[in-house]
C-alpha cells in the first residue's frame, strides 16, 4: 500500500483569545530556557571552532614529529570528533503541529510549562487518577501534547517531564518527585514512548504497592520493559504500530512474557514509531500506511478508555 503524505495537520490554537490561551510560563522559566538555549549553541560552536583550529594546526605542520606526539594528536582528533558527534546526537527532535497548537490553554485545559515539566490540568474538578508520561529518547516533551491533551479534557491531570539531555534514564526520579504534587490525584498511570516506556515500567514496579500515590496503570507506547514484570499488580496497556521498524511487532511479541498475563495489546495497523508523537519522521523507522491524524485518534482513544477504566472522575 502506498503510504500517505506525512504532512502535519493544520490546527488552530484552542480558544478565541490569543493572550488568554497562552501557556502559563513565568519570567524566570523564560530566562532559564533562553539561557539553556544560548549555552547549548555556544557549546556547540565552541566545540566546532576548537576542532577546526586543531585540524588546521595538525595539517599545516608537515615537519617530522616524535611518534608519541603524533599518537597524542590522533587521540585528540578522535576525542574532538566524538564530542562533536555527541553534541549533535543530543539535539532533540523538535515538536511539530498539532502539538504546538495544543500547548495553548483554553476553557477546558490549563497548560503550564516550566523548565522541567509540562502539566495539562483540567479546568474542572480533576479525576483521582493522573497520568505521568515519559517522552521518547531525544524527543521534545511538547511533541506528545496533542496525543495526551484529550485525557486532560476528560478530567485527568497529565504531567510530561522534560528529561535532561532528552534521555529518559536521566529522569528516573521525576515521577517520585511529582506524584504528591497534584491533589486530589492519588492514583497514577505511568507511561512513556519507546525508551520512556521502559523507564515508566521501572516506576510501575517501584510504586505499584506504594501506600500513597500508587501506580495503578502502565501505559506503553511502542515500548516494552527491560526486566520481567509478569507479577506486576498494576494494569497494563501496550500500544504499538504494525509498521514500526524500531519497536517492531516481533520485539513486542517477545516482550509479552515479561508483562502480566492480563495485559491489553492494541496494534495500530499501518502505524510507525513516530506516530506516537508529533516530531516528524524518525531515522530507521518503517513506512506508514495510515495518516498521522488517524493513528493519533486510535492511540488517544485506546489510552482514554484505559485510563478511565482505572477510576471515575471525581
Amino acid at each position: 500500500m502506498t503510504s500517505p503524505e506525512r504532512e502535519p495537520s493544520a490546527a488552530s490554537p484552542p480558544g478565541d483569545d490569543p493572550i488568554a490561551s497562552r501557556p502559563t510560563v513565568s519570567s524566570a522559566d523564560v530566562v532559564l530556557f533562553r539561557a539553556a538555549c544560548i549555552l547549548s549553541v555556544v557549546g556547540m560552536l565552541a566545540t566546532i571552532l576548537a576542532s577546526a583550529v586543531f585540524a588546521r594546526r595538525f595539517w599545516l605542520r608537515r615537519a617530522a614529529t616524535h611518534a608519541g606526539i603524533k599518537v597524542l594528536r590522533w587521540i585528540a582528533v578522535v576525542a574532538f570528533s566524538a564530542v562533536l558527534a555527541m553534541v549533535l546526537w543530543l539535539v532533540p527532535s523538535s515538536a511539530t503541529e498539532p502539538s504546538l497548537a495544543a500547548m495553548a490553554s483554553d476553557a477546558q485545559v490549563t497548560v503550564t510549562e516550566t523548565s522541567d515539566q509540562i502539566v495539562l490540568a483540567p479546568s474542572g474538578t480533576p479525576s483521582s487518577v493522573g497520568v505521568f508520561f515519559q517522552p521518547g529518547a531525544r524527543v521534545d516533551a511538547r511533541a506528545y501534547v496533542s496525543t495526551l491533551r484529550p485525557l486532560a479534557e476528560d478530567g485527568h491531570t497529565v504531567v510530561i517531564p522534560k528529561q535532561p539531555f532528552g534521555i529518559a534514564f536521566l529522569s528516573t526520579g521525576a515521577y517520585n518527585t511529582a506524584r504528591a504534587d497534584h491533589c486530589p490525584v492519588n492514583r497514577w498511570v505511568v507511561g512513556g514512548h519507546s525508551l520512556g516506556g521502559t523507564v515508566a515500567a521501572i516506576d510501575a514496579q517501584s510504586f505499584a504497592t506504594a501506600s500513597s500515590d500508587a501506580v495503578v496503570g502502565l501505559l506503553l507506547y511502542a515500548s516494552y520493559p527491560a526486566t520481567d514484570m509478569s507479577t506486576l499488580t498494576a494494569k497494563v496497556l501496550s500500544i504499538s504500530g504494525s509498521n514500526d521498524r524500531l519497536a517492531t511487532p516481533e520485539k513486542i511479541a517477545e516482550s509479552k512474557t515479561m508483562l502480566p498475563a492480563g495485559t491489553t495489546y492494541k496494534v495500530i495497523e499501518g502505524g510507525v514509531h513516530a506516530d506516537f508523537g508529533d516530531y516528524g519522521p524518525q531515522t530507521g523507522d518503517g513506512q506508514p500506511s495510515i495518516s498521522p491524524d488517524a493513528a493519533r485518534t486510535e492511540i488517544t482513544g485506546a489510552t482514554l478508555e484505559f485510563v478511565n477504566s482505572l477510576g471515575p472522575v471525581l
